[in-house]
């Protein structure tokens, strides 16, 4: 209408134009002016260019009026139900010394906003709409386990649909408190909960319930990372409505995220090397136990294994509250191979008896070479057969004392013929002395040779001891590993396909 009016006066101007050229020329081009500059400002500032623009009216519609800050229901005793529901996506990390698990969920919740309401033939059959979640009422529903504030992507909108369905869908990185049990690590199988409940809000005014059903929650494992340390078993839920003070209920739904720890990287890092080395110190008892070498070798074994030990310490988990049997493990196997070296150093003691040792007792023979013997089931009694008694002894070396008396009785009383035969005939006292100093070097010499013998038997005997000891330690030390092997590969069983 106001352009209508500017051609008509334009149309005024040019009739008029003719009486007064020059006055009329400058009025017309100053209206014109200000038709445009009029013009342009009304374009500039004209909140019409949004009228077309559904998703404006339909946001300005809705927001008209809201109050963020109240419970969207239009009768205040009604309760708002809200359907939550979350699907583990990876397991981060398990801090066993801090008790802490970290994982990343997709989480999912629904509610009814009654305010949030609108026709669809009124907007262009718009049935469901992006709304900032800073603009609209969202429910104080959080994890009572959370510890730390992780790094989760900030979502800012919700999908609402036209009867007030409010849709709110983000990840988050979860980071929460778990009692977690390493006693049977590396095949521990941990049991974490995450409980959503809302903080301040009874059951009056909210209420929680799942969006799927249970059994579909448990065994939903279709976006889980699957490739990495922890294993995801499943997901049972439960609902609980509790009271503190007997009038106000609150409502709370638990998850329990049940997850196994892989241990093909643990078994061969760390118990692997521990059953060679152990294997090792086993198959040292068949080195000779008269010989050094088997010493040095069990002290080489006790030094690799505390090498070992130190450089695992860092991998195995570590808790004020209790040790896992792998580090007790680990303990045993240390003690066995002191036990192993310390039975080495006995038996090398017994074999190599020094000089002036007395001969093994009569009671040591009959337990240790007699008894044992059959007890062990040694076949080769020959390497263990009785030895010789002191008496017979020396009935051979009296027996020797008195051949040796009657060769020199009769070597002095045939003096005269020896000295016949050789041609030579010195006086006999001039002899006596040389011959009697023969006779006692040949003496002493016998009686050397005897006594190094009898050490020679000594030795023999305490060498026998030492072996049959040596064989009886060994089966023992035998038996005591490969129970305690057996008795933990069959718990480490139970625990991994439990």
């Amino acid at each position: 209408m106001s352009q209508d009016f500017g051609r008509i006066l334009l149309a005024k101007i040019l009739q008029c134009k003719m009486r007064y050229p020059a006055l009329w020329t400058t009025l017309a081009l100053l209206l014109l002016c200000a038709q445009s500059a009029r013009s342009g400002r009304r374009i500039g500032n004209n909140p019409g260019r949004f009228a077309n623009a559904t998703l404006v009216r339909l946001s300005d519609y809705l927001m008209t009026g809201y109050k963020k800050g109240v419970r969207p229901v239009r009768d205040w005793r009604n309760s708002t139900m809200v359907a939550i529901d979350f699907m583990v996506y990876a397991i981060l990390s398990v801090d066993e010394k801090n008790q802490v698990l970290t994982t990343y969920i997709w989480y999912r919740q629904k509610w009814v906003d009654e305010f949030l309401v609108w026709n669809p033939e009124d907007f262009d059959d718009i049935k469901q709409v992006s709304i900032p979640t800073s603009n609209i009422w969202v429910p104080d529903i959080l994890i009572n386990e959370f510890v730390d504030v992780g790094k989760s992507p900030d979502i800012p909108y919700v999908y609402v649909g036209y009867d007030g369905k409010v849709q709110n869908y983000k990840p988050i990185q979860v980071v929460t408190a778990c009692s977690l049990d390493i006693y049977n690590f590396p095949f521990d199988i941990q049991n974490c909960t995450l409980t959503f409940t809302s903080w301040l809000h009874t059951t009056a005014d909210i209420n929680i319930s799942l969006m799927r059903t249970p059994e579909e929650v448990m065994s939903d494992k279709n976006v889980f990372m699957n490739q990495g340390e922890w294993e995801l078993l499943n997901v049972p839920s439960q609902y609980i409505d509790f009271s503190i003070d007997g009038t106000d209920h609150y409502a709370e739904m638990k998850f329990f995220v049940v997850i196994r720890r892989r241990p093909l990287f643990y078994t061969v890092s760390l118990l692997l090397p521990s059953v060679f080395l152990m294997l090792m110190d086993i198959v040292g008892f068949y080195l000779p136990p008269d010989s050094g070498e088997r010493v040095s070798f069990k002290i080489t074994l006790l030094l690799g294994y505390s090498v070992f030990l130190i450089i695992v310490s860092d991998t195995l988990p570590a808790t004020a509250i209790g040790t896992p049997l792998i580090g007790v493990y680990f303990v045993v196997c240390m003690a066995l191979l002191v036990i192993s070296l310390t039975e080495t150093i006995l038996i090398v003691r017994l074999v190599h008896k020094q000089d002036l040792q007395s001969h093994v007792p009569e009671w040591v023979k009959h337990l240790v070479l007699e008894k044992a013997t059959v007890l062990l089931c040694i076949r080769n009694k020959e390497k263990f057969g009785p030895i010789p008694s002191r008496g017979c002894d020396m009935s051979r070396f009296k027996e020797n004392n008195m051949n040796t008396g009657k060769f020199n009785h009769r070597t002095c009383e045939n003096t005269r013929d020896c000295e016949k035969s050789i041609g030579m005939a010195p006086p006999l006292r001039d002899n006596a002395p040389v011959v009697d100093n023969i006779l006692q070097e040949i003496s002493s010499i016998r009686h050397f040779l005897e006594r190094r013998e009898q050490y020679r038997e000594i030795a023999k005997e305490w060498l026998q001891v030492g072996y049959v000891l040596d064989v009886l330690l060994f089966r023992v030390y035998l038996v005591a590993v490969l129970a305690y092997s057996i008795t933990l590969g069959t718990l480490w069983s139970v625990w991994q396909y439990a």
